[in-house]
C-alpha cells in the first residue's frame, strides 16, 4: 500500500473513533439537515456539535444554578434548548468519569435506554461521551421523584387516590416489559420511590438504569448487592444471584409505600407481633387524603393484595411482574368486604376473599 493510501486510511480510522465517542440520538423528522441550533429531537446529529454547544449556552457551562439535583455518580442540570424544548441533564463528575466504576455505570445507563422503549420509562434523548464531557439527555419530569412528593405534605395532597392506582400501574406496567418482552430480560435492580419520577401530570417514570443489567440465561447471574437500602429484596443477601423476582420485591415496597405515604419497613417489623394482628387496611392508608370511595376502595384492596404477595420473603412465591401489569391490577369484580374490615394479617397471609377458584389457581401457577 502506497504512503498516501495509508496515511488516508488511518485519518478514516481516527474520524470514526472520534465521532463515535460524542453523538446523540434523534430520528429523523422533519429537518433532516443540521444547523448549530437545531433541534437535538429530531436531526441526527452524529459529532454531538450541534448538542453540545446548544447544552454547554443552556447551562452556561454546566453552572450551579441550573443543577436541580445529584445523583449516585453526578448531578442533574435543567436545560432549556433553543427551540425551547426543556430538558434534564444528567453529567458525571470529572472526578467519576476518571473512575472506572462510574464510568461504566454510566456507560450501562446508555446501552440500557437505547434498548428499550415504553410509555412509563423515562426517554433518553441523547448522550455524549467524551473524556472531558458525558453527560444524558434525557426527558423532564416537572414534578420530580415520588418520594419527595410523599414526603412534602402539601405536594401529597395532590396525589390522590385515583393517581396513586395509577402510579403503582404504571410501574407495574413497565417492568413487565422489561421482565417479559425484552430479549434479554432486564433487571433494573433499583426500584424505590426516589428512581420513579412524575412529569407535570403526576404520571410515572421508571428511571436511572446505571445498576440495570440484561438477564444471561446461560449465567449464574450472580452479583454484588446494588440497590437502596430499604428495598432491596431479602435473598441478595446471602445468594447474590439477581433475578426478576428482585424488582418485584422491590415493587411491592412501592406499592406499599404509596398506599401508606411512607415507607412501610416499620410496618412490615411490626407484622410480626401479636398486637398488630388485628390492624386493619384502612388505618395504614396515608392519612393526608381523605378515605376512598367505594369505587376506589377495589383498587387499592388490589394495589394492597398484589404488594404483600410480592413481598413474600421466597422468591419462587412471589407473583410474575407480567400477571401483576395483567390481572392483579385489573380489579375485574367488586370489592365484597370494606376496607375496615380487611386485616393486614389475613392480607400477608394471602387470604383472598373475592377472588375466584380459576383466578387464585392463575396466581399460583404464576409464581
Amino acid at each position: 500500500m502506497s504512503l498516501p493510501l495509508t496515511i488516508l486510511f488511518v485519518l478514516l480510522l481516527l474520524w470514526c473513533f472520534f465521532y463515535s465517542q460524542c453523538w446523540v440520538i434523534g430520528k429523523t423528522e422533519s429537518n433532516p439537515s443540521g444547523t448549530k441550533n437545531g433541534d437535538l429531537f429530531s436531526i441526527w446529529n452524529f459529532d454531538g456539535k450541534i448538542a453540545y454547544e446548544d447544552i454547554i449556552e443552556a447551562t452556561k457551562d454546566f453552572d450551579i444554578r441550573y443543577c436541580i439535583g445529584t445523583g449516585g455518580y453526578g448531578s442533574v442540570y435543567k436545560a432549556q434548548l433553543p427551540s425551547g424544548k426543556v430538558v434534564a441533564l444528567k453529567k458525571l463528575h470529572r472526578l467519576e468519569a476518571e473512575d472506572p466504576s462510574f464510568d461504566k455505570s454510566f456507560k450501562n445507563e446508555v446501552q440500557m435506554l437505547t434498548e428499550i422503549r415504553h410509555r412509563n420509562i423515562v426517554k433518553l434523548h441523547g448522550y455524549c461521551l467524551h473524556k472531558r464531557c458525558m453527560f444524558l439527555v434525557y426527558q423532564y419530569m416537572e414534578r420530580g421523584s415520588l418520594f419527595c412528593i410523599l414526603s412534602d405534605d402539601v405536594e401529597a395532597l395532590e396525589l390522590d387516590w385515583p393517581k396513586r392506582m395509577n402510579i403503582i400501574k404504571s410501574i407495574a406496567h413497565a417492568l413487565s416489559y422489561m421482565h417479559h418482552e425484552c430479549i434479554p430480560v432486564i433487571i433494573h435492580r433499583d426500584i424505590s420511590s426516589n428512581n420513579i419520577l412524575l412529569n407535570s401530570e403526576l404520571e410515572a417514570f421508571v428511571s436511572d438504569f446505571d445498576t440495570a443489567r440484561f438477564l444471561d440465561p446461560d449465567s449464574s447471574n450472580q452479583t454484588l448487592v446494588v440497590g437502596t437500602y430499604g428495598y432491596i429484596a431479602p435473598e441478595l443477601a446471602y445468594t447474590m444471584v439477581v433475578t426478576e423476582k428482585c424488582d418485584v420485591y422491590s415493587f411491592g415496597m412501592v406499592a406499599l409505600e404509596i398506599l401508606m405515604g411512607k415507607h412501610p419497613g416499620e410496618l412490615l417489623t411490626s407484622l410480626s407481633t401479636l398486637s398488630s394482628q388485628n390492624l386493619m387496611l384502612n388505618e395504614i392508608l396515608d392519612q393526608h387524603l381523605p378515605p376512598p370511595n367505594r369505587s376506589i376502595a377495589q383498587d387499592i384492596f388490589f394495589a394492597a393484595f398484589v404488594a404483600f404477595a410480592c413481598l413474600r420473603t421466597k422468591p419462587k412465591s412471589r407473583p410474575t411482574m407480567k400477571w401483576v401489569s395483567q390481572e392483579c391490577l385489573s380489579g375485574k369484580k367488586p370489592l365484597a368486604i370494606p376496607l375496615h374490615a380487611i386485616s393486614l394479617w389475613q392480607l400477608r397471609n394471602q387470604e383472598t376473599y373475592m377472588m375466584g377458584e380459576s383466578e387464585t389457581q392463575s396466581c399460583s401457577a404464576c409464581c
